[in-house]
């Protein structure tokens, strides 16, 4: 443990810039209806988040605009660098699904309370190269 901890802080660094960049990335994106971010100045708790911390962290959630199941598993699958999984937080960049993973136990309707829509994705991003993650996002982005 002692051995990772000399690399934290450049390994934070680089998935949070990672973070940012993506964010940056799908905001602009036409085939993106929402990013939540807080290290975005138009997310609602942008000023408070950043009176707090540095950096807008490593995990964001975004919604593909009109996307129904088939066009999300066709996104998933299209993707080759982030994980489908449940976790946070890793070396490795993942991707996960909240309404059939994490939220899974959830009605409909405590998921809809809870702002968890069908078509909302969480990425915990990871440490690797920036813009080879936005590359393969754009890539997935373009088979839907």
């Amino acid at each position: 443990m002692l051995r990772g901890m000399k690399t934290m802080g450049l390994r934070m660094q680089q998935s949070t810039q990672n973070a940012q960049s993506i964010a940056t990335f799908l905001q602009k994106h036409p085939k993106i209806k929402q990013v939540y971010f807080p290290g975005l100045p138009e997310h609602p708790g942008h000023a408070v988040h950043m009176r707090q911390t540095e950096n807008g962290g490593a995990v964001l959630s975004f919604e593909i605009a009109g996307a129904d199941k088939a066009r999300l598993n066709t996104f998933i699958e299209a993707l080759q660098l982030p994980i489908f999984a449940v976790s946070l937080g890793g070396v490795e960049s993942i991707l996960s699904h909240p309404a059939t993973m994490s939220h899974a136990c959830l009605t409909a309707e405590e998921r809809a309370a809870q702002g968890v829509t069908d078509s909302l994705l969480r990425l915990s991003c990871g440490i690797e190269d920036t813009e080879d993650l936005i590359a393969d996002l754009t890539q997935a982005l373009a088979k839907i």
